[in-house]
């Protein structure tokens, strides 16, 4: 049997233990092995071979975009090759008239909204990584962000798809325009599927005109449950569309003040901050917020001020991140159980002496508790924990991913929400695409295959 190096063109099969070690997992403290090899390939024919030579020699497939993951989606499993799609990093069109982009999947989040922007246009899903993370990542595992509220996740901008399935098989699903009802939607199936069923290779993108001027609105709570009570009341007042509503609890807000000053009163224990475009709608949710038992609401005074608001939210991860390593949950709930659920993670954080700083995006109830450990932890303590709020978030109606993907991490979580009926349907839809279960062994709610018992 040839090696991966003889199928391969020169350079892009990499061995090298000391270039392995930073593929071999994601963002997320999850279990990882070293990886047999990384492939870096630059076009779909070389995605092609390498699965071609992973079935041919039963060789595990993990692939990965720039590694910002942060549920262990790509992390390496014993025997694997990590194929990294960071070379296929090409803004292939953007097309004004049509409104939309054709990119590779190494093309990251932030690069695409600037090259949109250069034509008036805007790429809403932003997640706080956006500067990092790579669009084949983002589809991967449907990846959100803080407009998520107003304009919609990953799967709704994704119009078309070129993969290259499990099988080896070279597909084009969906199209450029507007609308399909062709079929079955197999577009929409591969996004969020997270390598599970092959490796998308090209993304056709909607795009959107360009957004207008912001307004940010911060209002201060003496209580995270309070402040979550009057984000649903405001974002649900008459006038006010927001385009952002998100939530800061204390933990993570003075995270944020130690990496960039907020000055913010002592009494302060949760913070919301929307952004809307309407002047009007700026001054009704300031007065809706404060209705609502505000401490304090502020708008902001000018385009600066706005984006800085806005930016300490973006910043929350890497605060927090400074005072130890972070587990970090995504958590959905129903909009009217943010309050509740929050209240609970925070019993939760209290009983079991382990720190939780929460960030939530509630216009859509997408809740983000960061466990913080200062190493003073057991990995027993804070897997308890962690697995009690996921517990919380199913009780409330709940899923135990929004937008950070299944991975490794949850795994076990999301076959018990999902059940053993629906788990069965997803290992035949995945074998119909990777019949030989090469491809991200050990991820996302399906059945496992004999030879994925030792993942």
């Amino acid at each position: 049997m040839p090696s991966l190096e003889d199928v391969l063109p020169p350079g892009r099969v990499v061995r090298d233990p000391a270039i392995l070690v930073a593929y071999q997992h994601d963002q997320e403290h999850a279990p990882w092995s070293e990886p047999a090899a990384l492939v870096r390939p630059i076009n779909t024919d070389e995605v092609a071979v390498a699965i071609a030579w992973a079935n041919a020699t039963g060789t595990p497939v993990v692939p990965r975009g720039a590694g910002t993951g942060l549920s262990g989606g790509a992390n390496a499993v014993p025997g694997s090759v990590v194929l990294c799609v960071e070379q296929m990093n090409r803004i292939l069109e953007i097309d004004p008239v049509e409104r939309l982009a054709v990119v590779q999947p190494g093309v990251l989040n932030e690069q695409l909204r600037a090259a949109a922007a250069e034509v008036g246009l805007w790429y809403p899903p932003d997640p706080s990584s956006r500067e990092m993370c790579s669009l084949g990542g983002n589809v991967a595992t449907n990846a959100g962000g803080l407009c998520c509220v107003r304009y919609g996740v990953t799967r709704d901008y994704v119009l078309a798809l070129e993969v290259v399935t499990g099988a080896g098989q070279v597909l084009r699903l969906g199209s450029r325009t507007a609308k399909n009802a062709v079929g079955y939607h197999l577009t929409g199936l591969f996004v969020g599927s997270e390598g599970t069923l092959g490796v998308v290779t090209e993304i056709t993108l909607r795009l959107r005109q360009g957004q207008p001027p912001l307004t940010t609105i911060i209002g201060a709570f003496e209580s995270t449950a309070m402040a979550a009570s009057a984000a649903v009341a405001t974002m649900r007042a008459d006038g006010v569309n927001v385009e952002i509503c998100e939530l800061m609890d204390e933990a993570t807000f003075t995270a944020v003040d130690a990496l960039m000053p907020l000055e913010l009163p002592d009494e302060v224990a949760s913070l919301v901050l929307l952004q809307v475009t309407e002047e009007a709608a700026a001054a009704q949710a300031v007065a809706a917020l404060e209705a609502a038992g505000a401490l304090w609401a502020h708008r902001s005074e000018s385009p600066q001020e706005s984006a800085l608001l806005i930016e300490a939210r973006r910043r929350a991860f890497e605060a927090v991140s400074r005072l130890g390593t972070v587990t970090t949950e995504d958590v959905c709930v129903p909009v009217g159980q943010v309050g509740p659920v929050l209240t609970e993670i925070e019993s939760i954080a209290t009983t079991h002496g382990v720190p939780i700083a929460t960030v939530a995006h509630v216009g859509d109830g997408n809740l983000h508790p960061m466990l913080i450990d200062d190493g003073s932890l057991s990995q027993a303590t804070v897997r308890a924990v962690f697995d009690a709020i996921l517990a919380v978030a199913v009780a409330a109606g709940g899923t135990v991913t929004g937008e950070h993907g299944v991975g490794l991490l949850k795994r076990d979580a999301a076959i018990g929400q999902l059940g053993d009926a629906v788990v069965e349907l997803n290992s035949q839809v995945k074998s119909v695409f990777d019949p030989n279960h090469i491809m991200n062994p050990g991820k996302i709610a399906v059945r496992a295959m004999p030879q994925e018992a030792l993942i």
